[in-house]
């Protein structure tokens, strides 16, 4: 069965960090390109940075770039999303999705287009 699951989010202080992880099982993510997705209430789902299976080149959306980092790790099959300087404004529920044979880059990295398998997403919420 082929499975995203999406783990780490929780409530932070404003600055705080939290890591995400996104486990996949069922299938490989070695030819699979990795999106990071985020939706916060009342908004449409936004593509925030991804990662490229064949060179590990990543894309940021400017919202995120120099805060967040995007990273994989083909043994364990799971992508991470390291999140530093949190705002409020990040609180949202966060996706991560794969897209095969695709190559992300900056200009297409808020795109959900190509995007096949998605995870259920997990909260984060950023408040004092």
């Amino acid at each position: 069965q082929v499975q995203l699951v999406e783990s780490g989010g929780g409530l932070v202080q404003p600055g705080g960090s939290l890591r995400l992880s996104c486990v996949a099982s069922g299938f490989s993510l070695d030819y699979y390109a990795i999106g990071w997705f985020r939706q916060a209430p009342g908004k449409e789902r936004e593509g925030i940075s991804c990662i490229n299976s064949a060179d590990g080149s990543t894309a940021y959306a400017g919202s995120v770039k120099g805060r967040f980092t995007i990273s994989r790790d083909h043994a364990k099959n799971t992508a991470y999303l390291q999140m530093n300087s949190l705002k409020p404004e990040d609180t949202a529920v966060y996706y991560c999705a794969t897209a095969r044979d695709y190559y992300c880059s900056d200009s297409k990295v808020e795109s959900e287009e190509g995007y096949d398998y998605w995870g259920r997403g997990t909260q984060v919420t950023v408040s004092s």
